[in-house]
């Protein structure tokens, strides 16, 4: 098969790096690719947005399919435009992309076919937001209700953080996502990452992930769009998994099927594990980043057959089968994200690191005159697997020390809360 991947981040280097491995395989191009996607695919200057440009890159190339890595594409309706054109397409149209791209339409979603989440309520006035906030309470959850790149979610310990929360969101910190708020209850629990292929009826559980948003160590500071994971999430044992594909992935898909969006793609479900069981937080329609890189790195099953049935809907005839060992992702990032970083500087020791036995996937790089630069936030995954969370994290540290960038830093505490569970 001719493969087009769409992307350039730490997810799309994970999926690329997978699908290489695959004897259906024959040519893989990724748009636009980073500088480690480069090496197991053929990077091409293709911009997502101009749907008319894909579809000739993809008739012009014989592609047999496109898998769109990121969220934005998908909520702007490549995937129907793709199908249009009578091109297979991995990833869900833009109407059932509304999962991601509102969370106001996903609460609804909610309530409607009663799938458990937190109370929430709706605002397009920032004072009505207030009011609502007076009337329940510290703490409480803000979120702008569109594609922020993980950044649009303030959790507030106090009234007055919780006020200044809505201000800041409709004062335009994420532009025209937060054109919208979303005010929900706080949930206390632990929270999971669930994963779950979906052909528009058919459904297959995949693994589970919990990864660490927040910059600092502790989970502490401002979001990010993850500064680490670890593969499989130890709070979700097998009765868990089974209930969040009863309680929430299935009443999902039949809900989606129902309001003529049927789901066809990757459910990406964030979970709060409460005292009473599986709540959602919120859906992302894509794979996880940097989900995906421990997810791959421990799926035994070709992906190509998951991805081509989960498109043209034989997702029925398929399972995965999936490595028992842990994967754990340790994110480098340029000093000073998430806010303003510099670009352009070297990384070094990228083959050293890679010796000690850890796979490194690539981010915000690119490569130039054979040098690995760093052009992003988020630069670099550097992914490890060991028999328990404590042993890949060691190894994933000492690949992460073998690195020579003076300009880049990583949290040093990735996988704390399962370490010291299995240290208990």
């Amino acid at each position: 098969m001719n493969i087009l991947l769409i992307g350039s981040g730490g997810r799309e280097h994970a999926l690329a790096w997978k699908i290489a491995q695959s004897p259906l395989l024959k040519t893989l191009y990724c748009a636009p690719g980073n500088g480690g996607i480069a090496d197991v695919a053929n990077c091409v200057t293709l911009d997502a947005a101009d749907h008319g440009a894909v579809i000739e890159f993809c008739r012009d190339h014989e592609v047999d399919l496109v898998v769109v890595g990121p969220e934005a594409p998908l909520v702007a309706g490549l995937v129907n435009d793709l199908k249009a054109a009578d091109i297979l397409a991995f990833g869900p149209t833009k109407g059932a992309a509304q999962l991601e791209g509102s969370k106001g339409f996903t609460k609804d979603m909610c309530a409607k076919y009663g799938i458990p989440t937190a109370a929430y309520g709706r605002f397009e006035d920032p004072e009505f937001a207030k009011d609502y906030i007076r009337k329940q309470g510290a703490p409480i959850v803000i979120k702008a209700d569109g594609l922020a790149a993980g950044k649009g979610v303030i959790i507030a310990q106090t009234l007055d953080e919780a006020l200044d929360a809505v201000d800041y969101i409709f004062d335009g910190a994420f532009g025209d996502a937060g054109a919208e708020v979303v005010v929900e209850e706080f949930m206390t629990g632990e929270e999971a990452s669930f994963f779950a292929l979906c052909d528009g009826v058919n459904t297959l559980a995949l693994a589970t992930a919990q990864d660490h948003k927040a910059v600092g160590e502790g989970d502490t500071g401002p979001n990010t769009g993850g500064m680490g994971a670890y593969s499989p999430a130890p709070v979700m044992t097998d009765d868990m998994c089974e209930r969040v594909m009863k309680e929430i992935i299935l009443p999902t898909t039949e809900a989606m099927a129902d309001m003529g969006h049927p789901y066809t793609g990757v459910f990406f479900a964030g979970l709060m594990i409460t005292d009473t069981g599986p709540k959602l937080i919120e859906y992302n329609c894509r794979f996880g980043d940097p989900e995906c890189q421990v997810l791959m790195s421990r799926l035994d099953s070709d992906i190509i057959p998951l991805l081509e049935a989960t498109a043209n809907g034989t997702l029925a005839e398929h399972t995965a089968s999936w490595n028992d060992k842990v994967a754990l992702t340790v994110v480098m990032a340029a000093n000073g994200y998430p806010s303003s970083y510099q670009k352009g500087t070297e990384i070094r020791g990228l083959t050293a690191a890679e010796a000690t036995g850890a796979k490194i996937f690539h981010a915000g790089t690119k490569q130039e005159d054979g040098h690995v630069l760093a052009v992003g936030g988020r630069v670099l995954n550097v992914t490890a697997l060991g028999e328990t969370v404590t042993e890949a994290q060691a190894k994933a540290y000492t690949a992460v020390d073998t690195l020579k960038w003076d300009d880049g830093f990583c949290r040093r505490d990735i996988g704390w809360r399962a370490v010291a569970r299995e240290k208990a």
